[in-house]
This record gives C-alpha cells, structure tokens and sequence, in this order.
C-alpha cells in the first residue's frame, strides 16, 4: 500500500448492497455508483488507505436479498482509480472464472489509470451456486488452490520482462503469450489472499503481499500468534507478509448510543432470512453442528459476514483498533452500515486519536 501509516485502514464491501451488514434498516449501503465514487474521493481526501471490494456474482435472498446487487470489482476499481489521486483501489478476482491473459491484461490497465495504485485480491470461491451461472465446476479443495498457483504464475509472467513464453501445467496449456503495457513504474501490484485453511494460508505466504486473517474476538494473544505464524512462514521462504484483518465497526459519541445502534441494527432488524441462507450454504444448521455454535455463527454472521465487531466511543474503538496493531497488524479493512453516512465521524474522531497515538500519518491536504 501506498503512505507511511503504521495501521493501514481500508473500507471492505461498499461494491455490494447492503455492504457487509446483513440488515433490514433503510439506511443500509445502496452499492450505487454515484454512492461509491463520492464515498472512494471522500475516502481518498481523509486519508483511508485502501477501497476493498467484495467478488459477489449472485445475491443471497433474504428480505433485502443481500448483496444482490453487485458492481463487477475490476471495473469498479479502474472507474475509482481514475476520480482519485492517493487511493488503493484492490479488484477482487475468482480465479477460476477468469482467463488468466484477459485478467493480466484489464489489472494492468487499471493499474495505468490509477498509477500504479491498482491491487489484486485473488480468490479461489466457495459458492457453488455463482460457479454453477457460468457452467465452471467447483474443484475439491485442495485443487481450487493448485489452479490458482498455475493462474497467478501465468499472470506474474505476464506482468514481467518475458514475452512469447509458454505454460504447460495440470490445468492451463498456454503458447505465444505475452502482455503489453507492463504495470506502471515497473513493480507489479499488490496482491493480497484470505486463504482460511492451511493449504489456503500457504499459498498466501507463497505468492502474496498482504494476508488476510480472522483476528480472535477474545484473545490479542492468539492474534498476535496468528500474525508472528504467517511472517514466519513467509521469512522461512525470503519473503516479508503484511498481515490484515477484517473489522466492523460501529462508532458513536457514546458507548451506549453505539451499542444501541448495534442492536438495533443487527438483531433487532437483522435480515435473519438472508443469514440462514448464508449459513444453509456452508451447510451449517442445528443439524450438522452444536446448538450454541449455531446461535454464535448465526449472531457473527448478522454482525457482518464474520468480521470483527469494534463497538463503542471514539476512545474504545480507536484503543481496540490500537491494540491489533499491537498485535503486529499490519491493517483492517472495516465496514460499515452506511459508509458515506458514518466515515467522516470515524475519520475525524477515531483516526485522530490513532494520529495522536503514532499510528497514522496526519493527511495532508
């Protein structure tokens, strides 16, 4: 990532509607273009570091059908790089949907648009329904990520000084390639995986720049061990990995105002239809696992898909955000309910205080 802040900060998700929070309340994200460009220039003048899209093909019902409709992310991020000057703008791409030379070809003309502030999250997916609209079958898992090696490989390739190479590998028989322009400034651009398992985490520490973790919701400790696991795994192979997180969070002048906004939002006017849908998807029911850990993963799923809650005043969000960089994060991707709405609160109350810890850079205008 571009600037010199010690904790990154990113916003995930504000491609889809609804964003990350699976609720019924009207003032949830609408995902809109004109809704996106004036939050990614509002976010490019506040200092955020990074815009993180959500690779969302097919929407998951509900009431609200939540995350249903989606902006294609590597169209999105070349439309943002081109209204913004300091920005990050990542694409979020399955790699098994997309051909490998085609994909090498549109990140590098973002990345001429952006100068050089194009990144590339890569993604294997999981959803079986999204494979099944383009007639791609979904591999076993230890497959999805043999492939996505072969992809990154040709792309790198491509990226680099090589021309009219050749790939022959499991799954891609490829001749004559080769790819004009190369990425701007002549570094490739950034690449970042969430991979969850352990083949998924390996291939991150091989081939990436940034990893996404799940920080504990209990223990800066496990953090912190999950962090010092990946830059080892990383250093064992010569390399340096920035670690990342992902966040919710939910700010107000108030701890009581944000934990009733909090509530309100995601319990009381959750979009419980479209959660259990989710959760019916990975196959989890009080059929197939514990009742309590059904009504937890019910629960952190209606938080936002998983992410880390941070509720609270400026001071307990901007401490609780202090801490993980004290874990060793490297940054947070958060969302929000309604990003436009919320952001310039966060920015001015939360991010300050983080300036005033050391943690980030006063933006300069």
């Amino acid at each position: 990532m571009h600037g010199a802040n010690k904790l990154q900060i990113g916003l995930f998700g504000p491609n889809c509607s609804s964003g990350r929070a699976v609720t019924l309340v009207p003032e949830r994200w609408s995902g809109n273009w004109p809704d996106n460009k004036r939050l990614a220039q509002m976010s490019d003048e506040s200092g955020i570091d990074f815009l993180l899209p959500i690779g969302r093909w097919k929407g998951y019902g509900g009431d609200t059908d939540y995350q249903g409709t989606t902006l294609e992310t590597v169209t999105w991020a070349t439309g943002l790089l081109a209204v913004t000057k300091r920005i990050t703008v990542f694409g979020t791409v399955h790699a098994p949907i997309f051909n490998p030379v085609v994909a090498a070809k549109e990140m590098v003309t973002a990345d001429h648009i952006g100068e050089g502030r194009f990144g590339l999250n890569i993604v294997v997916g999981w959803n079986e329904g999204e494979f099944d609209m383009f007639g791609v079958e979904q591999r076993a898992h230890e497959d999805r990520y043999d492939y996505a090696q072969e992809w990154i490989d040709v792309i790198k390739m491509i990226w680099s000084d090589r021309e009219n190479f050749e790939f022959k590998g499991q799954y891609l028989d490829m001749k004559g390639v080769r790819g004009k322009p190369k990425p701007y400034g002549g570094t490739r651009p950034v690449i970042m995986n969430a991979g969850a398992s352990p083949t998924g985490q390996a291939f991150a520490v091989k081939n990436c720049d940034a990893f996404f973790l799940q920080a504990s919701r209990t223990s800066l400790e496990d953090t912190q061990q999950k962090v010092r696991t990946a830059q080892k795994a990383a250093r064992a192979q010569g390399r340096e990995i920035g670690c990342y997180t992902v966040g919710v969070v939910t700010c107000r002048p108030t701890q009581k105002e944000a934990e009733d906004y909090f509530h309100y939002s995601i319990v009381e006017r959750a979009d419980w239809s479209a959660v259990d849908g989710i959760l019916a998807l990975k196959n989890i029911s009080p059929q197939t696992v514990p009742m309590q850990d059904y009504l937890t993963t019910r629960s952190q799923y209606a938080q936002g898909m998983g992410g880390l809650p941070i509720v609270g005043d400026p001071d307990h969000v901007a401490n609780q955000l202090a801490d993980l960089a004290k874990a060793g994060l490297t940054g947070i991707a958060i969302s929000l309910v309604n990003y436009i709405d919320e952001l310039p609160y966060f920015c001015d109350e939360v991010c300050g205080r983080l300036q005033r810890m050391g943690l980030r850079e006063k933006v300069s205008v």
